[in-house]
């Protein structure tokens, strides 16, 4: 069995160092599409863009930006006890948020794809002591380079859905031998751990998860006083984090709800800001008069969507609005995370694809802290009847608040397994 395993990992790497050429036509795509930044593209072939700090490494991988801020408070702390961390993510975005928030002996890389020579590249560069990675990052190559080198690899705010434990599970012997690298998984719940445990990771835990330990999403007081002053007493909602296809059912809905109340505002905020203008097209289309934050605009008095296309301020818009729309969840997509609107204390509403927060929207649905549509009509229904009854909208942000800081803890709960169980890694 040990040599099936071997053979399905090498036929990977080979795989992959087959693929580099059309790497460079792949990333050429992205860059025309704003998904790639060409000053940095070395990084994603495992070329330094930086020269690393002396003293010993940590290497934190998160995918993009909710990977990202809940693994913040994580990286903190590391670099609190004496260690660089190399952060490396996959998004534009999710590297803009990185050079404003990491703490001094952090820095931030783009991950190298997933080919044993780019990532070997990678690790000889910067030597990390250890390597996390957050939530759901598994990629075969890495993970058998990090262990060729006897790099511990945990995996933290570990996720594994139902959908992707079966499609792991296909592999079978081949998904053991790359989960078998992991050297401990701290899950975010018991249903996690066990699907990484079923697939060959010897040490999980479940930890809970960490986005409930992140602090509420940062703003900006005085744009917040300046928006405020031009809303006034307007009544707003907020479609956050959508993706192509939500803004057009929002276009819509948005519209009838406004036959009712003419002074409604609604702040669309897509979950890559790139999309801003083409997003606001779709709301111009459809009758609505836009504004359009990245051009410097603020709400005008006769506008009725203000599209909010810019990074890092979506704690801003939040604290504008008293009920929150999350996007990623009228569509395919798995959901977008709930847990920073409810927060700073909005009324949540979401679609039922919510694949990827499954257990987040679980504990809010508990909580009375959350409704759950099935379509852009029923959402239609529930925005008009939340509209109409503003005792019930406290009530769900109050449930939703509630329900966040009963959550929180894994922060505590990782720091001490990891204190102990690589305590000398990390002394």
């Amino acid at each position: 069995m040990a040599e099936t395993r071997s053979a399905l990992l090498r036929a990977y790497r080979v795989a992959g160092r087959l693929a580099v050429p059309g790497l460079s036509l792949l990333h050429a795509r992205r860059v025309k599409h704003g998904k790639e930044d060409p000053a940095r593209r070395g990084e994603r072939f495992g070329h330094a863009g930086l020269v690393p700090r002396p003293g010993a490494h940590v290497w934190v991988h998160a995918a993009s930006v909710g990977e990202t801020n809940a693994v913040l408070p994580l990286i903190e702390w590391i670099v609190s006890r004496g260690f660089n961390v190399v952060l490396t993510t996959g998004t534009v975005t999710s590297a803009r948020l990185a050079v404003e928030r990491l703490p001094e002996g952090a820095v931030h890389q783009f991950v190298p794809y997933d080919v044993a020579p780019l990532v070997a590249r990678f690790l000889n560069t910067w030597r990390p002591k250890l390597a996390i990675m957050v939530e759901s990052e598994i990629w075969p190559a890495t993970f058998s380079e990090l262990a060729s080198r006897h790099i511990p690899t945990v995996v933290v705010n570990g996720r594994m859905s139902e959908r992707s434990g079966r499609g792991w599970a296909r592999f079978g012997a081949g998904a053991r031998s790359v989960f078998s690298c992991i050297t401990l998984c701290l899950a975010q719940s018991q249903a996690d751990a066990e699907r990484f445990a079923s697939l060959g990771v010897r040490d999980v835990r479940s930890t809970g998860n960490l986005k409930f330990d992140v602090p509420p999403l940062p703003h900006d007081k005085k744009a917040l006083e300046a928006l405020a002053a031009v809303i006034g007493d307007r009544p707003v909602w907020i479609a956050a984090s959508t993706h192509p296809g939500e803004e057009a059912m929002l276009a819509d809905i948005h519209r009838v709800l406004r036959a009712k109340r003419e002074d409604l505002l609604l702040i669309s905020v897509p979950r890559h800001p790139e999309r801003g203008p083409e997003v606001a097209d779709t709301f111009a289309r459809a009758g609505h008069d836009v504004s359009l934050r990245s051009r410097g605009e603020l709400v005008r008095r006769g506008s009725n969507v203000y599209v909010a296309d810019t990074i890092g301020e979506l704690g801003l818009f939040y604290r504008l609005a008293s009920i929150a729309f999350i996007g990623g969840s009228l569509v395919p997509h798995g959901g977008q995370n709930p847990i920073e609107p409810a927060q700073i204390g909005c009324a949540i509403v979401s679609g039922s694809n919510v694949r990827n927060f499954s257990g987040i929207y679980r504990s809010l649905g508990e909580a009375g802290g959350a409704r759950i549509v099935r379509d852009a009509s029923g959402l239609q229904a529930e925005l008009a009847r939340l509209l109409d009854d503003p005792a019930e909208v406290a009530r769900l942000a109050a449930a939703a608040t509630g329900c966040a800081q009963s959550g929180q803890g894994a922060l505590a709960a990782v720091k001490t397994v990891l204190e102990t169980g690589l305590g000398k890694l990390l002394d």
